[in-house]
């Protein structure tokens, strides 16, 4: 008899790697009655002849990977990747990001969601224009959430340039965090798709997931990150460019935004516009233009946009470039 350790990574979500009341532990004290082990968080004491135990690390390094790409394991997936194969054939799909809370496919439904996957792959620094509900944040975060899972960065900083719109921060309820918060909430609701409650505040509070006003940002370096800047079209010139040379070594960027819904000032110009000017030939950019055939919310959404269009005097990007001259 021997007694090996086993290490989960710690990108391993172990309430569902174990199941509930570790019913995941109980498949497979059954499917080996020779092996003995105990689990204590991310550890697992294994005991048993060498030949055994071998076999047994090898299938449970398989099922880790699966838990951690699929974040699921059933009984059902357990079983078939001891019994046969490394991966259940059935867990293939298209246009595939990664899995989310109980095993739900998040995929890139569109045509320029699928372009913004492939362009992530070649390029440091993307800028997804588009309009409401087209996807372009939610697709930047599954990639920013599966290169945290790949281990290929340490951390996801999500950032948003807290402008009102309609409402002044000062006359809202609350001290600064509480205030700064509904403006954040559309990137939480995000990655609550796409990990567990018990993994995102764990990544939270070690800082693995850090979720800041633009203003927070200044003076960093963000290495070994994916860097997402949301609801861009509200930055200011200096903002933008504040935000754009925070990158460092091992770090790729993405900015989103909607020409259609700059709150700045009237006089003011937005940062987008000017950063999309002047980089327009920098090399190792990507631009991915989403328009209301990307739009994936309630069928009625596509049509309030593309009203709202029509009823526009100017083209919106024509438009918000001559406001702001």
């Amino acid at each position: 008899m021997i007694e090996q350790i086993f290490e989960l990574s710690e990108h391993t979500d172990t309430i569902v790697f174990y199941g509930v009341n570790n019913s995941n532990v109980h498949t497979l004290r059954n499917l080996y009655p020779n092996i003995r082990f105990t689990a204590r968080g991310h550890v697992l004491k294994i005991s048993g002849n060498e030949e055994d135990t071998e076999k047994f690390i090898d299938k449970l390094q398989k099922l880790e990977r699966y838990c951690i790409d699929n974040n699921s394991l059933t009984e059902t997936n357990i079983i078939e990747i001891v019994k046969g194969g490394s991966q259940p054939a059935e867990m293939k799909f298209d246009h595939l990001i990664l899995h989310g809370v109980n095993g739900k496919s998040i995929t890139a439904r569109t045509k320029n969601q699928q372009k913004l996957v492939k362009d992530f792959e070649t390029n440091d620094l993307l800028f997804a224009i588009g309009p409401a509900g087209s996807g372009k944040t939610y697709t930047a975060i599954a990639l920013a959430v599966r290169s945290l899972k790949n281990k290929e960065i340490k951390k996801i900083i999500l950032s948003r340039p807290a402008v009102e719109a309609g409402e002044k921060l000062g006359f809202l309820p609350g001290d600064m965090k509480e205030k700064i918060d509904p403006y954040l909430q559309p990137l939480y609701d995000a990655l609550q798709d796409m990990i567990t409650p018990v993994k995102l505040k764990e990544y939270m509070e070690n800082g693995t997931i850090q979720i800041a006003p633009l203003a927070f940002m200044r003076g960093r370096t963000l290495s070994d990150a994916v860097v997402i800047l949301d609801e861009a079209q509200n930055t200011t010139t200096s903002q933008i460019k504040m935000f754009l040379t925070r990158m460092g070594l091992n770090t790729k960027m993405i900015v989103t935004g909607d020409m259609t819904q700059i709150d700045l000032p009237y006089q003011q110009k937005s940062g987008l516009i000017d950063a999309l000017q002047v980089l327009k030939n920098v090399k190792g950019i990507a631009k991915i233009e989403f328009d209301v055939k990307d739009i994936v919310r309630h069928h009625l959404v596509q049509r309030i946009v593309e009203a709202y269009e029509k009823q526009s005097p100017l083209n919106p990007p024509q438009g918000d470039l001559k406001r702001g001259k």
